[in-house]
């Protein structure tokens, strides 16, 4: 079977499986346009990386990659349609949903650094994908403290995997700037605001960098 079809298939069973899931921000885009987006930046740089060459069972992999955390779909769902390898991939990306989710979100970051190279450039990819979608279209119950710390969560995953991928993890700076830098001015913005109107009551502004970040 050819390489395209082979993503043609997994972009297939992904709309299937995550049909009628939605982002958390105000736009409610389909989750299906994060996964098109992880996979495509996975392609790009697996296709541009000077010691690279294209992988698809990785851009594969960065289709599925929630497909066990957030469907029925099964590791071995994964395996018998795609591979053992895709699996294993899939696998590396997968949080084990028994146990409190502050408690997964330390662990990204605790074991960022020991997994494979393939896992860290998915990795890379797709929390650039949610940092994008954070400034773009934020969830309309995170003020400004809630995605400060995620930022910060984020860079702490990221540290652990840099040295995978040059071309995302220079893409995955740019998003942390850009919406850091967007925060900011929120920040300032809503000081200048309760200034104005004499309140005591601020909002919550940026907040120190934290490796447990809100559910």
């Amino acid at each position: 079977m050819s390489s395209l079809l082979e993503v043609l298939r997994a972009a297939d069973f992904a709309a299937r499986l995550h049909a009628g899931q939605r982002r958390k921000g105000e736009a409610q885009e389909p989750y299906l346009n994060h996964l098109i987006e992880v996979a495509e930046a996975v392609g790009e740089a697996t296709a541009s990386e000077a010691t690279a060459s294209e992988d698809p069972a990785l851009i594969v992999a960065a289709l599925l990659h929630d497909i066990v955390e957030d469907t029925l779909a099964s590791l071995d769902d994964v395996a018998e349609a795609f591979g053992q390898d895709v699996a294993d991939l899939v696998a590396e990306l997968t949080d084990d949903k028994s146990v409190e989710k502050a408690v997964r979100k330390r662990r990204q970051v605790e074991n960022a650094h020991a997994k494979s190279e393939r896992a860290k450039i998915l990795k890379v990819a797709d929390v650039t994908s949610n940092l994008r979608a954070l400034v773009e279209s934020p969830p309309a119950n995170w003020d400004i403290a809630r995605r400060t710390a995620y930022f910060h969560w984020a860079a702490a995953v990221v540290d652990g995997c840099r040295g995978a991928s040059a071309s995302l993890e220079q893409a995955f700076d740019e998003a942390y700037s850009r919406g850091m830098a967007a925060l900011e001015r929120e920040a300032a913005a809503a000081e200048r605001c309760v200034g104005r109107s004499g309140g005591d009551d601020a909002p919550p502004g940026p907040v120190a960098g934290a490796l447990n970040p809100p559910a």
